[in-house]
């Protein structure tokens, strides 16, 4: 199996996970308080559902919030030899780089402009504003465009056009990658073949 480069976390699947984490497990310590409340009143032994369903419901929720806590390790993206790999929790996904147009840096607020943002997405995507995403231009998505968005936030689409947007935080050493590894697969140069010819020949017994 071909050996890939370094893996670079997403960092608006990140971000989205960092905003539901602390509200779950927040959420699971006042459900617990609510149970304990419940458990210390006298009339516990005849109701102990209550403080019993108060307890189910709060270790629910820090559970969730743990759960949010490990995908974020498990969103990724990762340049190999032949394809560009796109990891999430539920999909992974394999682009070729015969399917990559170019690759443009661009500030993450003149992709996504205010004004095009209801107020609560306004709100989420502000400490995104100012960092700089990786525009992968694509000759086709590798899979249906409506997988993609189900799977991924709005953050990864700037609009209708075959593109991914990509938010890391080393953004220069994963563009430095793909050029690298894109110009190894692409076709050799006149230049090398014949070098290569070149050699073969002089190899051959002379006369």
């Amino acid at each position: 199996m071909a050996r890939g480069g370094r893996k670079y976390p997403l960092i608006v699947y990140q971000h989205m996970m960092n905003r539901w984490w602390p509200a779950m497990i927040t959420m699971g310590l006042a459900w617990f308080a609510w149970a304990y409340s419940e458990y210390i009143d006298p009339m516990a032994q005849f109701i102990a559902w209550r403080w019993q369903l108060c307890l189910g419901v709060g270790t629910l929720a820090i559970l969730v919030g743990l759960f949010f806590i490990v995908l974020k390790s498990f969103a990724y993206i990762q340049p190999f030899p032949s394809y560009l790999k796109l990891v999430t929790p539920f999909m992974r996904v394999n682009i070729s780089y015969k399917r990559i147009h170019k690759t443009l840096p661009t500030e993450m607020f003149r992709l996504f402009p205010r004004n095009s943002l209801s107020g609560w997405m306004q709100d989420i995507f502000s400490p995104l504003a100012n960092q700089t995403g990786l525009v992968i231009e694509l000759t086709g998505y590798p899979i249906s465009p409506r997988v993609l968005r189900l799977f991924l936030s709005r953050f990864f689409f700037k609009d209708k056009t075959p593109h991914l947007v990509i938010l890391v935080r080393d953004w220069m050493n994963l563009s430095a990658e793909l050029d690298s590894m894109r110009s190894d697969t692409g076709p050799r140069p006149p230049e090398g073949r014949k070098r290569s010819k070149d050699s073969i020949l002089s190899r051959l017994p002379q006369k």
